[in-house]
């Protein structure tokens, strides 16, 4: 059974830091491109960041200078560190697992930016 599991979630002020974390199972980690995605009240799911299959990462405009992605295979773990955070970052953060054939998603952690 394949989970992914997030946390570090939480209410921060404007200009602050966060680090999430998303633990997989279930799956070849190391096979699977890892990805963070957000989704705010009344917008569509977006990119945030993500690793692709090829070790390559993408970052959405909006975020690039200021958040980090990484992953620690051994701990099949994928991180992303957050700074400088804006009250426009506030959105629900979702953990993306990804190959050729399947798709996963976290269940969520909330990420709420105070001005």
């Amino acid at each position: 059974q394949v989970q992914l599991v997030e946390s570090g979630g939480g209410l921060v002020q404007a200009g602050g830091s966060l680090r999430l974390s998303c633990a997989a199972s279930g799956i070849i980690f190391s096979a699977f491109g890892m990805g963070w995605y957000r989704q705010a009240p009344g917008k569509q799911r977006e990119l945030v960041a993500r690793f692709t299959r090829g070790g390559s990462t993408n970052y959405a405009d909006s975020v690039k200078g200021r958040f980090t992605i990484s992953r620690d295979n051994a701990k099949t773990t994928v991180y992303l560190q957050m700074n400088s955070l804006k009250p426009e970052d506030t959105a629900v953060y979702y953990c993306n697992a990804f190959s050729m054939f399947y798709d996963y998603w976290g269940q969520g952690t909330q990420v709420t930016v105070s001005s």
